[in-house]
């Protein structure tokens, strides 16, 4: 491994984790941060959630992380792989995420984002009247997912925005 890592045909993502880069016309190409996860994930299922997805949901949510937020079925913690920070977190999760998922997820995050519940509850019902999001499959989503807070803000603002 050493021979390889010194030649270049191998890169230490972290203790007993190395990529193979691609060749690029610049020179080596880092792997992606999907490929990262597959390969630490040992192929476990996983999402990429977090500021970047809550953010293009239209509901006011303008944070940014230092770390990319990873749910997955296997492992939890802070890691660092390939000089990138993961925060892996094990959470249930539909395969594949909807946008409608991605906004119960933000709800649930409220608190990190320094958002109010309400806030984004006020929001929700605005973006509901434009279509934005299956009305049907964010009811379904916060019944599965959510919690019972989080439940009834999602439920009443759908409620006020078929009416």
């Amino acid at each position: 491994m050493k021979r390889l890592v010194s030649e270049g045909a191998l890169i230490p993502l972290a203790q007993g984790l190395f990529a193979c880069p691609k060749k690029g016309r610049f020179g080596p190409v880092a792997p992606t941060d999907s490929e990262i996860m597959r390969a630490f994930l040992e192929d476990a299922p996983f999402v990429f959630t977090g500021p970047e997805r809550w953010n293009a949901l239209g509901l006011g949510s303008t944070a940014v992380f230092a770390t990319s937020l990873v749910y997955n079925t296997k492992r939890s913690g802070l890691f660092e792989l390939g000089g990138r920070k993961f925060d892996l977190r094990r959470v249930a999760f539909p395969q594949p995420p909807t946008p409608e998922w991605f906004v119960i997820d933000l709800f649930e995050n409220a608190g990190s984002v320094s958002a109010s519940p309400r806030m984004l509850a006020d929001a929700l019902v605005r973006v509901l009247r434009r279509g934005a999001f299956d009305i049907q499959r964010l009811g379904e989503m916060v019944d599965r997912f959510g919690k019972r807070s989080t439940q009834v803000l999602v439920h009443d603002a759908i409620q006020v925005a078929t009416v």
